[in-house]
């Protein structure tokens, strides 16, 4: 299993165990967020007053890896697995460069 590097921009509500908003940028330069559970982005604990913006990650994976016309190292990656994410446009699959990606360390993946 991977990560994909996410920045998490602010706390969006308080019911257990508590929901962010996290953005990343493909390798298009086009914007995407992801709203989820403080623990599946990463975090035991975050509430409305920690500080914002964060670094963290959600965990998804690597569907393909190529080298494009301008020698960029891009990744097709899915959010779908392990952890059923998706944008708050309802996507799943991106295409992000390799230095978004890292290999995750948690047991088992």
């Amino acid at each position: 299993m991977y990560n994909l590097a996410v920045k998490i921009v602010r706390f969006v509500d308080d019911p257990q165990p508590g929901w962010v908003a996290s953005e990343f940028v493909d390798a298009e330069g086009r914007r995407h967020s992801v709203v989820d559970k403080v623990p599946v982005l990463g975090f035991d604990y975050l509430d409305a007053s920690s500080k914002y913006p964060q670094s963290s990650s959600a965990r998804c994976e690597v569907l393909e890896r190529w080298r494009d016309g301008l020698g960029r190292e891009l990744a097709r990656i899915s959010l779908a697995s392990p952890d059923g994410i998706e944008t708050t446009e309802g996507l799943t699959e991106f295409v992000v460069l390799s230095t978004q990606i890292s290999v995750s360390t948690e047991g088992g993946t």
